[in-house]
């Protein structure tokens, strides 16, 4: 009997997860770390107090359902780096100064998850791609580092090829094109669109030659994506990195449906009866209101949200609209409110201010269509609802994503964003005009174009649910993971005791 335990111990596989704070990297990291666990394995995820308080829940339950799984706290250094309880994440940096003091006090934990390393003995680390250093932990405890990739296949064949190929360097103009070399697809870009690091070689480069090259070093890649979605990229990556790579998206979808609710992790309190917007919703007609979301990073300046709000009055077409508040703006927030007024009178728009059940609206039948900053995790879940997308990419590697989007799987209409730029880098902001919102606007609400992009974006839909079923892509991708890293471990223990 004890044997068997002992066997049973031995074949139990811990994994430790360890996902860096920002909304865009760390929600698809817990839900990949949740299906692990919902498939037999011991999983602990590393992360700090206010982190952890956005996922806990869902921990939780999971834990109550019987599955091993666990959040391993570390203490946030803000303190020592200058700033208030509870700012972890870098969605919290609402300036420069604080995103790089957030950033710092993520850097000074590397000691404490190194030690958490060698007290948790896991057979496995699945790390976000920002911890290149864990691939020498990993290495150190004889054990196989997986490079936790955050957005699409496509981006980051992209940006090894522009690294390697440097195509933009050969350009007269920043506006002049480019194609990207060795892609199936013929891929324009401009050297504008390309992140700054790209763009140019300095330190801040320095750091992501780093994170690439721990890449080829893993022992293989993790995606939030799909076969049926970018098959031709998933090829691509591993003749480009050249290590192997599994797909198990898309996960949030994945690890929800079980639960019949289709309410966001981050929502703190059940949704009231029926919201306003909700009531407004349900007496819009089918396919006809657009939604409108930039994800938790965006921050939109003056001139840019009077054009979108001008854009979108303009268009004829309904719409809701997600925006921050933000601190202390007046000139925004009184703009916005009259707006908002306008639209309720009018009834033609809707604002909902600061956060909404993202999952629940993309999935009402009233929704036609969405204008996204082209982040993979909002691209994802509009086209698990089955919808076509208005591009308006914005930084990091946003603009790869557009030309998926556009390009390859010709679902969305690019409003015509011309610039790479995180707002917090200042300078001069380009802005993009009230009658290309509309133009793009009433491309996918009203031309025969956009009823092919909406059938298209359906039958997207259809495959993001089949790959997650028993038998499909995504499920074969995570049992074949599992069962690698299970032989991994059984190899090593037969090494270390002969």
């Amino acid at each position: 009997m004890a044997k068997a335990m002992d066997s049973e111990a031995q074949q139990q596989l811990n994994v430790t997860f360890l996902p860096y704070p920002t909304p865009g990297h760390m929600n698809p990291m817990i839900d990949a770390a949740r299906l692990f666990a919902r498939h037999g394995v011991n999983v602990t995820i590393i992360a700090t107090p206010a982190n952890a308080l956005t996922f806990q829940n869902a921990i939780d339950t999971d834990f109550t359902h019987g599955y091993h799984i666990r959040t391993q706290l570390l203490p946030f250094p803000a303190a020592q780096v200058g700033l208030p309880e509870g700012v972890e994440n870098i969605k919290d940096g609402t300036s420069l100064e604080l995103l790089g003091q957030i950033s710092r006090g993520i850097s000074m934990l590397k000691g404490h998850i190194e030690l958490l390393f060698q007290d948790l003995h896991p057979d496995c680390i699945v790390s976000d791609m920002s911890y290149p250093w864990t691939v020498e932990s990993a290495a150190e405890l004889g054990i196989p580092r997986i490079f936790f990739y955050s957005s699409s296949y496509l981006s980051d064949c992209g940006i090894h090829s522009i690294r390697r190929h440097r195509p933009h360097e050969r350009l007269v103009s920043d506006t002049d094109k480019f194609t990207i070399p060795g892609f199936p697809h013929r891929i324009e870009m401009t050297r504008l669109q390309l992140s700054n690091w790209e763009r140019v070689r300095k330190e801040v480069s320095d750091n992501f030659e780093r994170i690439f090259e721990s890449e080829r070093r893993s022992y293989g890649a993790l995606y939030n994506s799909f076969h049926e979605l970018e098959s031709e990229y998933e090829q691509l990556h591993k003749s480009i990195v050249g290590i192997k790579s599994w797909s198990i998206g898309p996960v949030s979808p994945w690890v929800n449906k079980d639960d019949g609710q289709k309410i966001n992790r981050e929502h703190k309190e059940e949704l009231p009866e029926e919201p306003e917007w909700l009531t407004w919703l349900n007496t819009e007609q089918n396919d006809s209101v657009i939604y409108v979301n930039f994800g938790s990073l965006t921050r939109l300046h003056h001139a840019q949200l009077v054009e979108l709000a001008h854009g979108l009055e303009n268009s004829g077409h309904s719409f809701i609209w997600v925006i921050r508040k933000k601190d202390g703006n007046e000139n925004d927030n009184s703009f916005l409110q009259e707006f908002e007024d306008k639209m309720k009178e009018s009834n033609k728009g809707f604002i909902i201010w600061n956060w909404a059940p993202q999952l629940l609206i993309l999935n009402h039948p009233a929704i036609g269509g969405i204008v996204s900053h082209c982040g993979w995790n909002s691209l994802l879940e509009s086209l698990s609802a089955g919808l076509p997308v208005i591009t308006w990419p914005m930084f990091a590697e946003q603009f790869y994503n557009e030309r998926l989007v556009v390009d390859v799987l010709k679902i969305g209409v690019p409003v015509g964003a011309k610039e790479n730029k995180f707002w917090a880098f200042g300078g001069e902001d380009k802005v993009v005009g009230r009658e290309e919102i509309t133009k793009a606007v009433v491309e996918l609400m009203e031309k025969e174009e956009g009823r092919e992009m909406r059938k298209r974006a359906r039958k997207l839909s259809d495959a993001s649910k089949k790959t997650t079923e028993k038998g499909g892509h995504s499920y074969n991708n995570l049992i074949q993971l599992i069962d690698e890293i299970k032989s991994l471990k059984i190899s090593k223990a037969v090494t270390e005791a002969s």
